[in-house]
């Protein structure tokens, strides 16, 4: 469980992070929050790493040929 604080953190982390994903795509805020949380339950608390985190998420994945 996360204090008041680190939860808040979290959640602007995960809002800076989709502000040009509109609300209604739940299934990428979805899957930015959880890597974002997943992260922080690594012990990665600080903005910029819970930012950078958060953007990888949202590009796809290379493929390699």
């Amino acid at each position: 469980m996360f204090s008041a604080e680190t939860t808040a953190l979290l959640r602007a982390v995960l809002e800076e992070v989709c502000e040009n994903i509109p609300v209604s795509e739940v299934g990428a805020r979805t899957h930015v929050a959880s890597k974002i949380l997943e992260a922080a339950a690594q012990g990665h608390l600080s903005t910029d790493a819970l930012r950078t985190v958060g953007r990888k998420a949202l590009n796809p994945p290379t493929i390699w040929r």
